[in-house]
């Protein structure tokens, strides 16, 4: 089953640093490995329409759409299948249990500071983990974010 677990944290930084922090392909690597070993992106550019392949060192991982994307407020994912060794794969029976899930990055301006707020759907063998990992990564975008 597949439900969807929020997680925000509040960080005392503009939204031009903490969009870097979550964007930056250094910086991603540096939160994303959090979990998995190795984590990366790749995408021609993170335009609305576009793909993005969320992969790791094996260029393994999933493929996704970008649904919404307007920079330093929100960034929409659309998950759709698996990559194996850099190419899309066509979806199985397992895949179509997820395909079309959601994860939506938002930045929500305070008075002293601003709110990241993630949205992710999850399927209920990694709530768990994603429960425990999500967050320390989430102190790893704030002081990264922190530190500009």
């Amino acid at each position: 089953m597949i439900q969807q677990y929020h997680f925000s944290i509040d960080i005392k930084a503009n939204k031009e640093a903490i969009w870097n922090a979550l964007w930056d392909d250094k910086n991603y690597r540096t939160w994303a490995n959090v979990f998995f070993e190795g984590s990366y992106f790749v995408a021609s550019n993170l335009n609305e329409g576009n793909t993005i392949h969320f992969l790791g060192p094996d260029k393994s991982g999933i493929f996704s759409t970008i649904k919404q994307h307007q920079p330093q407020k929100i960034i929409h994912f659309v998950h759709h299948g698996l990559v194996f060794e850099g190419k899309e794969q066509e979806l199985d029976e397992e895949t179509k249990k997820w395909t079309g899930t959601n994860e939506i990055y938002v930045l929500q301006e305070n008075d002293d500071f601003v709110t990241l707020k993630i949205d992710i759907d999850l399927m209920d063998e990694h709530v768990e983990m994603m429960q425990k990992q999500f967050p320390v990564a989430l102190d790893i975008i704030k002081n990264l974010a922190e530190k500009h």
